[in-house]
């Protein structure tokens, strides 16, 4: 009986790791997050980055990934009405 018990728990422990992986929702983000990202890439590069390279690739990779995740919140998020 301890044996099912067991069991049991474990059925649900997985059960509630799989739900809350599949509950990932993307949020619609603004058009200025975007402007933002393309806006500060460019002034990075051409203002940052000759005369400091290390900061220059850092934040360019920062800018990067906010571009990306203005990409996805385009395509994945819900139409909003």
């Amino acid at each position: 009986m301890a044996k099912r018990k067991k069991s049991r728990q474990n059925r649900r422990k997985v059960s509630s790791a799989k739900r809350s992986s599949s509950s990932w929702h993307a949020t619609p983000l603004k058009g200025s997050f975007m402007a933002t990202s393309i806006i500060g890439f460019f002034i990075t590069a051409y203002l940052v980055y000759p005369t400091n390279p290390d900061y220059g690739v850092a934040f360019m990779v920062v800018f990067i990934a906010m571009f990306i995740a203005s990409l996805i919140s385009m395509t994945k998020a819900p139409v909003v009405e």
